[in-house]
């Protein structure tokens, strides 16, 4: 069984938001009802304040219903639901002037005219409020908080109220209404922001492996392309005097042997030098991308005196470490530390942007990191770091540690020359 959180921290940030923003419309819904509806019928009685309870009841269900529909809309998963937009307008409409014509009907009673009041002034304010979640033209919204205002004081005009009553009563629509419309307005703005950033941090990822794939590419290109070139052409030559019978194709061939030696060769440099890394570099451009990406990045630990194959492989265990908590969580702080440990270099990096389950922190770091990699998002990034690790003789461990932290831990054996790495 899931424990209660996990469904909540196995979201991620933008969906986190999207869930809140949703939840906040559906509880003005319960806002309307506790705030209009069962104060009515306290104050009036079961007959007539069970009249205005079930009024502002419908509209509150109706009211949370086309809030959910319309944040669908602005998030592209339903089309627009004009109909049920018109049919909540109309309900919005009739139950604010059925709310006046009650308080119109017994102006000796103030206790009715204070229910039903309460009752016209909620209805057209959440009213109005949810009307602008539907509207992406804000000289729409503004022109629905207008008419609510104008609509309000003229119908009060009309059920017989004083002039100075119905412009106080258009003045508290167009202010209330006005706030709603406007929380509605900036919900929506931030909710799209948030999957924008997000998009956008995921677009850089994917560029950032791009460029690295195209760099690669281009250096394998000009190491290859000319001696490629060369190793053809000397091997039409070689088949040419050959068929001739001529002792120079031997010799041909011999420069071809030695052309494909050398390019073999330049290919292990070019592969050794995309490879080897170097670790300083690797923590300054994994704490700038995650600080720009919003996720709070400490680094300790110092790098000088550490071999170059130590680097290398370390500096690998940082660059793929950064690329998973970039794309695979949702993580808010990270921690990287370098330290020296009984001749062993260690290096410990932290997120808190994993789910948090029971199986996963019985499991703890020391469990089989290639499975909690493949389950956090797939790929063989964590087999491939292993496989490099073992290579210098290092370990690698990583898993979930509790309080929903994912923690990497890499050990290298190393003889740190002079003052070494900090411990």
């Amino acid at each position: 069984m899931r424990e209660p959180g996990t469904w909540w921290r196995g979201k991620s940030t933008p969906a986190k938001i999207e869930t809140y923003t949703r939840w906040s419309f559906h509880f003005f819904a319960v806002i309307e009802f506790f705030t209009a509806g069962l104060p009515a019928v306290g104050e009036l009685g079961p007959r007539l304040g069970g009249l205005l309870l079930l009024m502002v009841g419908v509209h509150a269900v109706l009211s949370a219903v086309t809030a959910s529909r319309a944040l669908d809309w602005t998030r592209g998963s339903r089309a627009r639901p004009v109909r049920l937009i018109w049919a909540f307008t109309a309900v919005t409409a009739g139950f604010a002037v059925t709310a006046l014509a009650v308080s119109a009907a017994a102006p000796d009673r103030e206790d009715v005219r204070s229910a039903a009041g309460s009752v016209f002034a909620v209805v057209v304010i959440f009213g109005a409020g949810i009307l602008a979640l539907a509207e992406r033209d804000r000289r729409r919204v503004l022109a629905v908080v207008a008419g609510f205002s104008v609509g309000a004081g003229l119908v009060s005009l009309a059920l017989g109220a004083p002039v100075t009553t119905a412009l106080v009563i258009a003045l508290v629509i167009l202010l209330g209404a006005s706030f709603l419309s406007f929380t509605s307005v900036f919900s929506v703005w931030l909710l799209d922001a948030v999957y924008e950033l997000d998009a956008a941090r995921e677009t850089r990822a994917r560029l950032a492996v791009a460029e690295e794939r195209l760099r690669f590419g281009r250096d394998l290109h000009d190491v290859l392309g000319r001696n490629l070139a060369v190793i053809a052409l000397k091997s039409e030559l070689a088949v040419q005097l050959a068929r001739r019978e001529r002792p120079e194709a031997v010799e041909q061939m011999i420069e071809v042997q030695r052309i494909a030696q050398e390019s073999q060769r330049e290919v292990r440099d070019v592969v050794r030098g995309y490879r080897e890394v170097d670790l300083g570099a690797e923590l300054a451009g994994a704490q700038g991308v995650l600080t720009a990406a919003g996720i709070a990045c400490e680094v300790t630990g110092e790098v000088s005196g550490l071999p170059g194959e130590v680097q290398s492989a370390l500096g690998w265990v940082v660059r793929e470490a950064t690329t998973n908590v970039l794309r695979h969580g949702d993580a808010g702080r990270c921690a990287v530390r370098l330290r020296v440990r009984e001749g062993n270099v260690v290096l410990t990096v932290e997120n808190d942007g994993v789910l948090d389950t029971a199986a996963d922190r019985a499991d703890g770091p020391g469990r089989d990191s290639g499975s909690a990699a493949v389950s956090r998002g797939g790929g063989s990034g964590l087999t491939g770091l292993r496989e490099r690790l073992t290579a210098v003789g290092g370990t690698l461990a990583a898993g979930p540690v509790g309080g929903g932290v994912f923690r990497l831990v890499a050990e290298v054996p190393c003889a740190v020359a002079g003052s070494g790495a900090a411990s």
